[in-house]
């Protein structure tokens, strides 16, 4: 059985990661477009923003480290959750996509757990996202995201934040302007592919939704076990230790090669 999950365990063969539900649901393709136009014409007045909060009981989370270096940075914009109460703006769609499409990068650490739907709100605000753990995004939705992360996204591994004090404004600083551009259209282009259509109407064919994505991926995982089947070529049999890294093999490369991610799944 294949379940459909919005966070996938790496350790589970069977689980396949879909991205969280955003407030947009396009009726039209006319109604993406627009969208998509809109937000990579957007003028960004920050460089970079974070929605979250400190969680100093939480030994794993730099959200603490986040939030001291957007209060000193004057090209960060801030906004600080709170963890309970009808008051947290984090809650609030209209809240965060305005704070979202006003920045160029989004910074999306774990949080209580790997994955966080505010990385779905900032790729709909055509916000380039920023994450520190490959748990967070790479090894999760590989039926809806880029196979080479660095076409859409920046990584930053949680250690240089925690352990070296690495600061994110310098390492974003870095990229080159045409590095930048590249990857907010790599981001606008993949909104169709991270929406879920209204589910009153149905985009045209030019465009599939995150929806249709997931079905026709399930459909061909089918078709391939059942041709397996009839032509008698039984598939390779792989280990659920290793279930987070198969989508990122290339060919020719086995699950037991070494990989630099290898120590965070372990």
């Amino acid at each position: 059985m294949t379940a459909l999950v919005m966070e996938a365990s790496p350790w589970h063969l069977n689980d396949v990661a879909i991205p969280y539900p955003t407030s947009f649901h396009p009726a039209s393709d006319e109604d993406l477009f627009f969208w998509q136009d809109r937000v990579r014409a957007l003028n960004r007045s920050y460089l970079f923003s974070f929605a979250g909060v400190p969680r100093p009981g939480d030994a794993k989370s730099i959200e603490g480290h986040l939030v001291d270096q957007c209060k000193v940075s004057g090209s960060c914009s801030l906004m600080e959750c709170s963890t309970t109460g009808p008051d947290n703006k984090c809650e609030s769609p209209a809240s965060v996509m305005k704070l979202f499409q006003s920045s160029t990068f989004c910074l999306l650490p774990r949080g209580a757990t790997d994955t966080r739907r505010h990385a779905f709100d900032a790729m709909l605000a055509g916000c380039i996202p920023v994450f520190f753990h490959p748990a967070s995004a790479y090894v999760q939705y590989t039926w809806h995201l880029p196979k080479t992360h660095t076409d859409y996204s920046v990584y930053i591994p949680e250690d240089d934040v925690r352990k070296k004090n690495e600061s994110v404004e310098e390492r974003l600083r870095k990229i080159p302007p045409e590095t930048v551009r590249a990857m907010r259209d790599a981001v606008v282009g993949l909104i169709p592919s991270v929406t879920y259509g209204d589910a009153t109407s149905r985009l045209e064919t030019t465009v599939k939704d995150a929806f249709d994505i997931a079905v026709a991926a399930v459909i061909n995982k089918v078709t391939k076990l059942r041709r397996g089947i009839v032509e008698g070529r039984a598939e390779e049999e792989k280990l659920e230790r290793y279930s987070w890294k198969y989508p990122l093999l290339a060919e020719g490369q086995k699950a037991e090669d070494h990989h630099e991610w290898d120590p965070l799944f372990n």
